[in-house]
């Protein structure tokens, strides 16, 4: 199988395309990622682009503010004439809620929050159709955390944009997802709506993440059973046989051991990889 990233404004699926034989994954975003090269590799990278998790690591402490947003048009120089690129500064830091008048300060005179907005106007200097955003607000504090979270959503409603949002925290997840992926060892192994995957989850491993997130009842009392997994998680680079979750799955039988299941549809409508597939959270805790 081979996941296709196809993307329609505003609107990100990940698709599984069969193919004759197995081989390595491919991405597909209008091209075949791995095998794109020349214009058509610079037209990719100029559609796709990434927010990093350090904020302070993806800006060169050398560089203003100034340089940073303007290095993308010195790389593609057929965007924007050089005349126009300080109004375009001043409009991409207004953009993502900052003062253009600090236009010319260095990277270490912003807070984490600041520079991740910076981060996030270079990302949209080349008005790219797609987003990759790989954990892009949990180095930063809570509040500012959902401050980050909603400017990415109204910039996806403004510019019809697409998210490629990695994280491990669901509560942002919920907030910014439309669909979910959830991944084991490299692996995915849920993949449908974000309401049915974190609401109805039905691989084990989706539900004891699920099972995690803290519940209450009105008079504050814990609610939900935690399913509590035991072991340590494999090496990546020895999975073990079989399924990848085996050695930790509650529900696991030879079969898990001996043959990998197929992300197929199992019957709660959605593509699941696991032979006994459940719908809900429910099961016991594996101790």
């Amino acid at each position: 199988m081979k996941a296709a990233l196809l993307y329609e404004p505003g609107d990100l699926r990940v698709e599984e395309v069969p193919r004759p034989e197995p081989g390595p994954g491919e991405v597909l975003v209008q091209v075949e990622v791995a095998l794109t090269d020349g214009t058509d590799l610079k037209t990719y990278r100029r559609e796709v682009q990434m927010v990093f998790q350090d904020t302070f690591g993806s800006l060169d402490p050398r560089m203003t503010i100034t340089d940073v947003l303007t290095e993308p048009f010195t790389i593609h120089r057929d965007v924007l004439p050089k005349d126009a690129w300080p109004d375009k500064v001043r409009a991409l830091l207004k953009l993502v809620g900052l003062d253009p008048d600090h236009a010319n300060r260095y990277p270490h005179e912003f807070s984490g929050g600041q520079r991740q907005r910076i981060c996030i106007a270079r990302a949209l200097a080349l008005d790219p159709k797609v987003l990759v955003c790989d954990e892009p607000v949990s180095a930063l504090d809570v509040s500012v955390q959902a401050q980050v979270v909603n400017l990415l959503k109204d910039l996806r409603d403004e510019f019809g944009l697409s998210y490629v949002f990695v994280a491990h925290d669901l509560s942002v997840v919920r907030q910014i997802a439309d669909r979910v992926a959830v991944m084991y060892l490299g692996q995915v192994q849920e993949i449908g709506e974000e309401e049915e995957v974190l609401l109805h989850p039905s691989h084990p491993y989706t539900q004891a993440l699920v099972s995690a997130l803290p519940t209450a009842d009105a008079q504050g009392n814990v609610t939900g059973k935690r399913i509590v997994l035991s072991g340590d998680l494999p090496s990546p680079a020895d999975p073990p046989s079989g399924c990848r979750f085996n050695t930790r799955c509650w529900m696991a039988q030879q079969k898990c051991v001996d043959e990998e299941p197929e992300l197929i549809e199992r019957g709660t409508g959605r593509p699941t990889k696991c032979h006994f597939v459940t719908p809900t959270v429910g099961a016991p805790a594996a101790v």
